[in-house]
């Protein structure tokens, strides 16, 4: 066994007990002499490893020496590594040099995704998820990034940790472990040694499969790595310590019920947090209720819910909390007091669109001749899929009977000036306007209205770059984020001040406008008008492209646009 592989797998079993994680932002780099001692030390490290992992090692040939182009023209999701299948009860540890050429971002670093399959162009093909060196990450339902944790720290003591992240990750020796315990979950440990000495360990955890192999695969981002060792240990984790509840939350109970009704708990979920800082939603089926409400009477009731299990569902102490609901008369009737925002509804296809009732003010009657206002949350909606105007039916579902009424709109059928389901669920690459041909020398602006669910920043309109046939030149989001070939030579401005700028986006008027500006190169800005009246804008210039095949379009991601004018 080779001594530089017993010195860098040590690195990461000496940290592998860390199961928490956190995110990242920017920094500026800089150089600093490695410190004469660093080799013993890290001969220290591996002579301490050495007699601790003897016999179990599976050693794996790598075929991609070098993951990334080495003048760090590699743009996300273009350059990968082999793909490292991971058996349940082992452990795969990856070693590389990484460089990140002195980027001043810090996700131009190593990547790693976690799938199911060694193809990322298979039909099942599905990511657990997508871990980035600098402590940030996405993924399936169980991805939950604040399960990352790291251990970056200030350097130079100037209160930013990411200059120093950024300078000591290029030339950095990393050992990568992901465990693939038989407890059903995947445990990351990042470590990294700087030429600087410093080290850096960023760890992660997440479900799953306990029994199928997952798959590992590390993905470059204008940076590059130097594969060195791969190989498979057994792993170390066969049980996961388990940790008691320490609060309660609950969410969508019902502001009313109709007298008649024994249904106090509706729609509502209920939310545990436990000891680890983790979260989950629980089964409605666990959870007990101290107080049930007297649903024979009118008024304000109270309940109190409890829930009393450990995060691996053994029995403990009860946490609790309560919520209240009215006791209401059956509603006789229903007027729309005030017509919803949107009434003019665009949409391909012969599927109805979804309503969006935002704005929209519904008053029932009551049977004993009092009103009241219902709010949008306790009525169901319906638009007839048919086209031009026509009546959209508001409901309410009571104890004993629905009520209905009527609101107007109008369908237009067969456009796409609407991009994006109107309940704001569209996902990412769900939901496309038309493809417009932006000749060599010209401009395409487009003129719309954003409703968006404000969860992150790039829930908003999202610009394509490609040709006729759909190859793309370049993706770039109005958050200051991109990618494809043409995005590695472009450069990106704004003037955001991204504290708040995930919750302005609702309702915002936006331009955008992209240019084929003849030299093989475009550009595409964003004009943005808040709600407030503030304006700020995002601009991308250089983006490579085939100034003789240049076509855009607009997709979103957690939101909906309403083009209004395309020029």
């Amino acid at each position: 066994m080779k001594t530089t592989k017993l010195i860098r797998s040590a690195l990461g079993a000496a940290v592998l007990a860390i199961f928490a994680l956190v995110g990242c932002e920017k920094m500026d780099t800089y150089s600093i002499e490695a410190p004469t001692d660093l080799q013993s030390e890290i001969d220290s490290i591996a002579a301490a490893k050495a007699s601790a992992n003897t016999g179990d090692t599976t050693y794996i040939d790598i075929t991609t020496a070098i993951v990334g182009a080495e003048d760090y023209s590699s743009a996300w999701w273009t350059a990968f590594s082999d793909y490292f299948t991971i058996p349940p009860n082992e452990r795969l540890v990856l070693e590389f040099v990484n460089h990140n050429g002195g980027s001043e971002n810090s996700w131009n670093n190593w990547n790693l995704a976690v799938a199911n399959v060694a193809d990322r162009d298979a039909e099942d093909y599905a990511e657990y998820f997508v871990l980035r060196s600098d402590a940030f990450g996405w993924g399936n339902d169980d991805f939950d990034l604040g399960l990352v944790s790291h251990n970056y720290p200030d350097t130079d003591g100037d209160e930013d940790i990411w200059n120093d992240f950024r300078a000591t990750m290029d030339g950095a020796y990393v050992t990568l472990e992901i465990d693939h315990s038989v407890t059903g979950n995947a445990f990351v440990t990042a470590t990294a040694v700087g030429t600087n000495g410093t080290e850096l360990v960023m760890t992660y955890q997440q479900p799953v499969p306990a029994t199928e192999d997952i798959v590992a695969f590390l993905v470059s981002d204008a940076s590059y790595f130097e594969m060195q060792e791969a190989y498979l240990i057994p792993s170390q984790i066969s049980v996961v310590e388990d940790v008691e509840p320490v609060s309660i939350d609950i969410e969508a109970t019902p502001e009313f019920v109709e007298i008649g009704s024994e249904d106090f708990w509706g729609d509502a979920i209920a939310n545990v947090t436990y000891a680890d800082g983790s979260s989950e939603q629980v089964d409605t089926a666990d959870i007990s209720f101290n107080v049930i409400p007297d649903m024979t009477t009118l008024g304000e009731k109270t309940v109190i819910v409890s829930y009393n299990k450990t995060k691996q569902g053994e029995f403990t102490d009860a946490i609790s909390t309560y919520y209240n609901l009215e006791v209401i008369n059956a509603v006789a009737s229903l007027e729309v007091t005030t017509i919803p925002d949107v009434t003019t509804y665009t949409f391909p296809g012969s599927a109805a669109p979804i309503f969006d009732p935002t704005g929209m003010v519904v008053t029932a009657t009551y049977s004993d001749g009092t009103t009241g206002v219902i709010t949008n949350k306790n009525l169901h909606f319906e638009i007839p899929g048919a086209d031009g105007e026509q009546d959209a039916v508001v409901s309410y579902v009571g104890a004993s009977s629905t009520v209905t009424t009527t609101v107007p709109i109008t369908n237009v059928m067969g456009g796409t000036n609407q991009v994006g389901a109107t309940d704001l669920s569209s996902g990412f690459w769900t939901a496309f306007s038309n493809d417009y041909n932006v000749a060599s020398g010209s401009t395409k602006k487009f003129k719309m209205d954003l409703y968006s669910t404000e969860a992150n920043t790039w829930n908003a309109p999202i610009v394509i770059l490609r040709k006729a046939d759909l190859t793309e030149y370049a993706v770039v989001r109005m958050d200051n984020f991109g990618w494809g070939d043409g995005y590695s030579s472009a450069t990106a401005t704004n003037d955001w001040n991204f504290d708040v700028f995930a919750e302005n986006l609702d309702d915002s008027y936006i331009e955008v406008t992209v240019t084929n500006v003849g030299d093989g190169t475009a550009n595409v800005r964003y004009d943005v008008t808040y709600t407030n009246g503030d304006t700020h804008f995002q601009l991308y210039e250089g983006i490579t492209v085939d100034g003789s095949d240049l076509n855009c379009a607009i997709t979103i991601d957690g939101c909906y646009v309403d083009i209004t004018s395309v020029e």
